[in-house]
């Protein structure tokens, strides 16, 4: 199968953000991978089910969170390392300052809802407006916001921030907790 090249390059320019979301819902770098491998096969296997003119990106972050929640719901009853306790032992211990908050964020958003957490990485992190995030997660556009609204503001209790001014530089960062409208 050939694609088209301009195809090709919206596919390509995709990756890193379907890696980022892959990340944040499995949580486990190698499982994201595998996850944007499986999506990037199925996409190029269906192709043909794309309708140009459409977002491209939101049709393969629609299929990755389904392959997400398809693997999810296989895996439900399996034990794998359930308080963390192994995980954390591989993990090498921050050096950095910024470092240390990273951890305190992904921790944090860790305990936010999933559906919470879907909707702030789709809109917050991954660019996308609430119009599409909502058609990614097959929801309305107002549940998108309110998602977002009540994770933003339990992301902000849970890491003690009262303004930007307490959190680091990252501009990404800076993106998921700013309550910037994107619609």
């Amino acid at each position: 199968m050939k694609l088209d090249p301009s195809m090709r390059e919206a596919v390509l320019a995709a990756v890193p953000s379907l890696r980022a979301f892959a990340i944040s819902l499995s949580g486990n770098v190698d499982r994201a991978d595998d996850l944007v491998q499986e999506t990037l096969l199925r996409a190029l296997v269906n192709i043909d089910s794309f309708e140009p003119g459409t977002n491209l990106s939101a049709w393969l972050f629609t299929i990755l969170r389904n392959l997400f929640r398809s693997e999810y719901r296989k895996r439900r009853r399996e034990v794998e390392d359930g308080d963390g306790t192994y995980a954390e032992s591989l993990k090498s211990q921050p050096e950095q300052e910024a470092r240390v908050e990273f951890r305190e964020f992904r921790a944090a958003l860790a305990k936010l809802p999933a559906d919470q957490r879907e909707a702030l990485i789709l809109v917050g992190a991954s660019g996308f407006s609430y119009e599409e995030a909502a058609g990614i997660c097959g929801c309305a556009v107002g549940t998108i916001k309110s998602r977002v609204n009540r994770a933003r503001t339990r992301l902000a209790e849970l890491m003690s921030i009262e303004s930007l001014d307490d959190f680091g530089p990252d501009r990404a960062t800076r993106a998921v907790l700013s309550g910037t409208d994107r619609s």
